[in-house]
Formats: structure tokens, sequence, C-alpha cells
């Protein structure tokens, strides 16, 4: 062999083994649908619009790994959010997920903004999944909403997740991050989940602390989560859970709500796929007069058809119904809805949509 050829054979080597050591992946989600929502303003009007994100956000993403040998590999993931009825950005860059970390054998440990260890380990225990329409568990109903839901992510992040046989931990930490102040906007949050056959179930608690006010006022949310999900059959799951709520105001009255939830997940056929679910809050204290009478509910089904292993179809059917003439809403507000949400006591939406995955 000349050495042309030997040089050419070495580099060739090393950019398999290079290329065996390391990977980077473009990856991401499409889905878009059409809505409909009634009682979406003050005259009782309904509306039509094309909507991102129906049954999971539409989002462009970047994760890669590197063999550090050993057992021990680097990681890291941006992740940015896409409301592609307009061809903009959910959020700033990498709103989603921005984090650098290691992984090993005793676990994943990531530094940056993430979605939070609760999020991570509830939401499977949800028979709507992730879904941004129509779910009251990333996120309370429209009117009375956010303040029952739950923090999605945090930014100043260190994260840690672990897998030991059937028990799965994980912990998050959020610094504040305020100069003479540091419990100031300071965020934890815990978790563990354990699968024994066909049961599983997941204990969840975390705490989200305000900035002080001017009168030394700090308000803090602690929020606790219990669940389990039962394989009934291979193709059937039931799921049940609740969520205990407490904002402690320091003035005032404090929030509080629990939220339950339980419903089914059904494989009709290797292409078709059922949800159906109920969603109950049991409000004690609130910061809107009538909010303790309102306990609204929600009843929601879906079916998705799978056209391949990427692209599917969806239909979703939602109806949200509050007491003593309280407005509720299908979904909590968002940037993107505009401040289209409940005006009455009950509001009922139907969305279908398309998804693909790449």
């Amino acid at each position: 062999m000349n050495k042309r050829a030997l040089v050419a054979a070495i580099a060739a080597a090393a950019s398999g083994a290079a290329c065996a050591q390391s990977n980077a992946q473009v990856y991401g989600l499409l889905d878009a649908g059409i809505e409909h929502v009634t009682n979406a303003d003050a005259s009782g009007e309904g509306t039509t619009r094309v909507y991102s994100g129906g049954s999971n956000n539409s989002r462009l993403g970047f994760r890669g790994t590197e063999d550090l040998g050993g057992g021990l590999k680097a990681v890291f993931n941006l992740e940015a959010g896409l409301l592609i009825d307009a061809g903009a950005s959910d959020g700033p860059l990498f709103r989603r997920q921005a984090n650098v970390g290691l992984e090993g054998r005793l676990g994943r440990i990531v530094l940056g903004r993430s979605f939070t260890t609760v999020y991570d380990f509830v939401n499977p225990f949800d028979p709507m999944g992730y879904a941004p329409r129509y779910s009251w568990i990333p996120g309370g109903g429209g009117t009375l909403s956010s303040k029952y839901g739950m923090t999605t992510a945090f930014d100043n992040m260190v994260k840690y997740q672990g897998q030991f046989g059937g028990l799965k931990i994980g912990a998050s930490y959020g610094a504040g991050e305020v100069a003479g102040s540091e419990a100031d906007g300071r965020k934890f949050a815990a978790a563990s989940a354990y699968e024994m056959g066909p049961l599983r179930v997941v204990v969840t608690g975390e705490r989200v602390n305000g900035t002080t006010s001017a009168a030394g006022i700090r308000p803090v949310s602690r929020v606790y989560h219990a669940a389990t999900a039962y394989q009934v059959t291979e193709a059937v799951s039931l799921k049940l859970g609740l969520r205990n709520y407490k904002l402690e105001r320091g003035t005032g009255s404090d929030v509080r709500a629990n939220t339950w939830w339980t419903g089914t997940n059904v494989q009709v056929t290797p292409a078709v796929d059922l949800s159906a679910v109920v969603y109950y809050q049991d409000i004690k204290a609130g910061v809107t007069p009538g909010d303790t009478a309102a306990d609204p509910k929600m009843f929601v089904v879906r079916a998705k058809y799978a056209l391949s292993k990427r692209t599917s179809v969806y239909a979703t059917a939602a109806h949200a119904r509050a007491s003593g003439g309280v407005p509720v809403g299908v979904s909590r507000d968002s940037s993107e809805d505009g401040g289209v949400t409940g005006f009455a006591d009950h509001q009922t939406a139907v969305l279908v949509g398309i998804q693909h995955r790449f």
C-alpha cells in the first residue's frame, strides 16, 4: 500500500471511530388543526381558527451525545417551540429546551433550561399525554386557569434523573439568581415513580418561590401529585391522578385547589387509538370571588389514526362546565390564544388536526 492510500485508510478509520463515539440529531414535530370554540367573547359568539399544536406542541430541536468512555457520555438538547399557523417562534428561541450535561450508569444530570421533574413524571399518567388542547394537567382551565396548573419548565436549572430497575427518581433545582435574596425565585421539584408489572405509580412535590414585594412578602406555591396507571390488557390502560395545589400569598387568603382526573387509553387497532378523560377541580379558596363555588369539570374524547409511523390525523372534542355562573374555558390562555377563553359557565371545543414527526 502506498503512502497516499495508507493516509486515506487511517483517515477513514479515524472518521468512523469518531462517528461511533458521538452523534447529533435534528428532529421536530409539526402539529396543526382547525378548532372551533364556543363562548369565545362576551357576546357569547364562538370562533373558528387554524391552531398550531393540538395534540402536541410544534417544535424543532437538536440533540446529541458523545461517548466519553467507561459508560459515561456527554449529552445536549436545544429545542425551539414553533407556531406553524403563523410561521413564528413560540416564545424565545430554545424556550423549550437548552441544556447540556452528563449521563452514566447512575443517571443523567443536565444544566440549563429544561422541563421540570414534575412535568416529566406526571404527564405520562394523563390520558391526554402532553396535549396542549385539551388537558388540565400541564395547564388549568381557561378562566380559572393557570393558578391551578403546572410549572412546565425552570430556567437556571440543575436536573437529575435515574432509573434503577422498576424505580425511577428525579429532582430539579432552579436558581432564583436574585442578588441579595437568593431565595427569591428559587424552585425545587422531586419525584419518584415505580413500575411493577401492569401497575405504575408516581408521587411528586414542588415548591416555587415568588419575588419579595416592597412590603417584605414573598408568595410561595406548593404542589403535590399522586397518580396511578394500570394496564388492563395490552390494548387498554386506566389512569387516575390527583394534584394538590396551594399558593401562600402572604397577604389575604391563600389559593387552594385539588385537581382530580381519571380516564383511559385504548389501542383499538395498530393504527387507531382512543382517549377519554374527565378533569375536576375542587377549589378550596381562590383569588377571584366565586371561584370556590365553581368546581369546574371537563370531559374530553380524542381519536387518532396513524397514516404512517410519522404522520397521524386526530379529532378531539371537549366540554367544560362550572357552577355558580363562574366563567370557564377548555384551555388556559396563551400568547397565541389572543385572549380567547371562557366567557360563560360552559364552553365546548372541537379540534381536527394532523401531526408529522421527523
